[in-house]
């Protein structure tokens, strides 16, 4: 078999989105996996479209989600350049020959007319398609046109037969001539369409297989016609193998689309997940490592890899299971680099604490015991806010669920026992154990107005090595000030 060489060709619009990134990575991981070439390529010809922001967004994602590319921008490589606004000589010069050879033909149809015929084909049952209408004119006809005034488009022309590929997701797929007709390689203003670029740019650069998404099935009959051409002409070797990812579902059953709120790439980089996270859930979105296995690395994610064994069928984004991956992923981390990636939690904007309240030894102290219970990064600035506000984040409706008839109470016994004991997690569990006790209360019950009132919520961190790192003086003045609310 030639060497591998994939493409990921994304057009730079707009934020990049999952399905985008997952084509992306199954293109990355089956490069890897076969010692192959992964071509990175810009599809900018929509100036209304396109933007250098965007662009910059594609570049910066794929190097943060350490989805590296062998030829493409910044990287060059021997079929520079590689951002398709920049090679159109290219598209061009292929245009002419295939007019040249018979491959595609000027076609002069308006519009208007265009919709009159599909109309009409529609109301006898016929295809709607393009009906070759402009297929064999004579030179005088042309010239006729043209003094009309008409503008001309380039149309491919279709040979008159089936069209049967393997693909290498879904097997074997027949297409008959009527249901792929002549269609439009370059604009009346001369622009290229995708429908040339694309093939072309695969052509010149040697692609040996297509893998993109479900939603471009029905053009692969049309390239293929046209990467035939591009053979008898000597501009292509070979026609690639193509492979049609899965679409990725949202809420319902629709497709995962540019304007639903999780599919921005953007969201999840600014929740805290790690990029080790998020490519192990994107990866299961129409592919398994195994059947009783969800949580492994890049390394066994590239060694495992198999184009033959993508699912077909729509694989459903699920916000809740990319999270527990993502926070199983933080697990496995040391507990100097998890600290070190909670960093920009840990400031502006994202920090409500002072600056000069932080205490990076206290923060070292708290980070195993958040390690455990952080779903993505971010949690940790709510996790952790107690120990550097000079007052713990008013909860209401935490205050209302732990203080109870009897809390003012329990707090003075446990202020007692906390204030006599030697400050270590277990002598701190002990003491509050013991003011439970003397309330006629589980240790479950007694610790939760000692937990709002120390850190403002019902719900955090292991209290008691809360409580040790936070200090005796702050966690004595925590509780005088929840007494004083309560007398209030």
């Amino acid at each position: 078999m030639a060497p591998v060489r994939v493409r990921f060709c994304p057009s730079p619009t707009g934020n990049p989105h999952v399905g985008l990134v997952r084509t992306a990575l199954f293109n990355w991981a089956f490069a890897r996996h076969h010692q192959g070439t992964l071509v990175f390529r810009i599809e900018d010809t929509d100036a209304a479209r396109d933007s250098e922001e965007s662009y910059g967004q594609l570049l910066d994602s794929m190097r943060w989600l350490g989805l590296d590319w062998d030829e493409g921008p910044e990287t060059g490589g021997p079929h520079a350049p590689y951002r398709q606004s920049e090679r159109m000589d290219l598209y061009k010069d292929v245009a002419e020959k295939l007019q040249a050879a018979g491959h595609a033909y000027s076609c002069y149809c308006t519009t208007e007319e265009l919709d009159a015929r599909r109309d009409a084909a529609r109301a006898a049952g016929k295809p709607s398609g393009y009906d070759g209408h402009c297929r064999d004119l004579s030179e005088e006809q042309k010239a006729a046109y043209e003094a009309e005034g008409r503008t001309s488009i380039v149309r491919f022309r279709m040979p008159d037969e089936a069209i049967t590929f393997t693909d290498l997701v879904r097997g074997d797929i027949t297409v008959q001539p009527e249901n792929v007709p002549d269609f439009g390689i370059v604009r009346a203003n001369g622009a290229p369409l995708y429908t040339l670029v694309n093939p072309v740019d695969d052509a010149l650069m040697e692609i040996t297989h297509v893998l993109r998404g479900e939603d471009l099935l029905s053009s692969t009959p049309r390239q293929i016609a046209l990467y035939r051409a591009l053979i008898e002409l000597g501009i292509a070797k070979d026609t690639p193998a193509f492979g049609h990812l899965p679409y990725v579902m949202g809420e319902g059953n629709k497709k995962l689309s540019k304007r639903d709120p999780q599919a921005s790439l953007n969201l999840y980089r600014e929740r805290g997940f790690l990029p080790e996270g998020l490519i192990n859930y994107l990866s299961l979105l129409g592919w398994s490592i195994a059947e009783d296995r969800d949580i492994f690395g890049r390394d066994e994610l590239v060694a495992a890899f198999d184009i033959a064994d993508v699912n077909a069928n729509p694989a459903r984004f699920d916000l809740k299971k990319a999270e527990h991956i993502n926070a199983e992923h933080l697990r496995m981390l040391d507990v100097k680099t998890f600290t070190e990636a909670c960093g920009p939690w840990l400031k502006a904007p994202f920090a409500p604490w002072a600056p000069e309240a932080f205490d990076a030894e206290q923060f070292a102290e708290i980070a195993p015991h958040a390690q455990t219970r952080v779903t993505v990064l971010s949690d940790i600035t709510a996790n952790v806010d107690f120990l550097f506000l000079d007052e713990p984040v008013e909860d209401e409706a935490s205050w209302a669920k732990a203080m109870k008839a009897g809390s003012d109470a329990l707090l003075v016994t446990a202020r007692a026992e906390l204030t006599a004991a030697e400050w270590n997690a277990e002598a701190l569990k002990t003491a509050v154990l013991t003011a439970g006790e003397k309330h006629g209360l589980k240790l479950g019950k007694a610790q939760a107005p000692v937990r709002v009132a120390v850190t403002g919520r019902t719900v955090g961190l292991p209290l008691f090595e809360s409580l040790e790192i936070l200090g005796r003086e702050k966690t004595i003045a925590r509780i005088d000030a929840a007494l004083a609310k309560l007398a209030a």
